[in-house]
């Protein structure tokens, strides 16, 4: 009983944090629901109908990621006026790409718009909260239409995958995703990369992974759990704008768009990888990162 015990306990420990944000999330959802319900609004989930309710949704986050992770947001002036596609690494759950969106939001009243996995949208009782804070499947379609509007689109290309897989080495797991950089040339609008140091410190999956590597590619379902959710120090940078060229021709685009989509996918991907190495102890550690929070001096 004594073995048992300890065992649940050491289970309960591990996964508190990562249960507990869930509950948040899905918390943030029912209030949303509640706001709709009381002020009987039926308006457009993006418009400034909701500026309310994602101000008090985005204030909840960012108190949470400022008490648990001393959470920094550096290269805001980074972002364009008008529209762009935000390229980030995809940490094992992204709860610093929420802490990102929270302050964004209280800092400038912009949205991001969000490219989400189709998984996420099978998850029940989260539809109000999608929608309010712009996570879409992120079709080609949607994406243009939404930096048309002018808004800023991020997007993982590692997406599920590098959550999973990746680990403190923090490689990028992109394979031939240049999908990003298609809808950036196609719409004219700058790729801006961005990364969330020690984000694999603050949470991981296990590290064996062959059987859940064949699960995932077999069915694209994420059945690794993560664990951990210690209050290390997570700082996210925003890096200098990719530009798009605007003297290239739509001759010159039609005949070199796989050079181009590569060049601006492998521009990005270096880009983040700088950041990276910047920016980030390799391999992480836990202990570095849990340091940092009482190391006053930017990274």
């Amino acid at each position: 009983m004594v073995i048992v015990s300890l065992t649940m306990s050491a289970i309960l420990v591990v996964f508190i944090v990562p249960l507990t944000i869930l509950f948040f999330i899905y918390l943030s959802n029912i209030l949303l629901l509640i706001y709709q319900r009381k002020s009987e609004v039926k308006a457009d989930p993006l418009s400034e109908v909701w500026d309310s309710a994602r101000k008090t949704i985005a204030s909840f986050w960012d108190i949470y990621a400022r008490i648990w992770h001393g959470y920094e947001l550096h290269g805001v002036e980074n972002l364009p006026e008008g529209p762009g596609i935000l390229v980030y690494y995809h940490g094992a759950i992204p709860i610093d790409y929420l802490y990102f969106l929270s302050r964004l939001f209280l800092w400038k009243k912009r949205l991001c718009l969000s490219v989400a996995d189709h998984f996420v949208f099978r998850l029940p009782g989260l539809k109000l909260l999608l929608e309010v804070t712009g996570v879409m499947p992120g079709t080609r379609e949607e994406c243009l239409i939404a930096l048309k509007n002018g808004h800023l689109v991020s997007i993982s290309p590692g997406g599920v995958r590098e959550a999973l897989f990746s680990d403190e080495s923090y490689q990028l797991m992109w394979g031939n995703r240049k999908g990003f950089a298609q809808v950036a040339l196609d719409a004219k609008v700058p790729i801006i990369p961005m990364y969330t140091q020690n984000v694999r410190e603050g949470y991981r999956m296990f590290k064996e992974r062959r059987f859940f590597r064949q699960l995932y590619e077999s069915t694209r379902l994420p059945f690794t759990p993560p664990y951990g959710g210690l209050p290390v120090k997570f700082r996210t940078y925003i890096g200098e704008p990719i530009p798009y060229d605007p003297n290239i021709t739509t001759e010159e685009l039609v005949e070199k768009v796989c050079k181009g989509i590569f060049l601006f996918s492998f521009q990005t991907k270096t880009a983040i990888q700088a950041l990276i190495s910047k920016h980030q102890t390799i391999p992480g550690s836990i202990w570095k990162a849990l340091l940092e929070r009482f190391d006053k001096r930017r990274k």
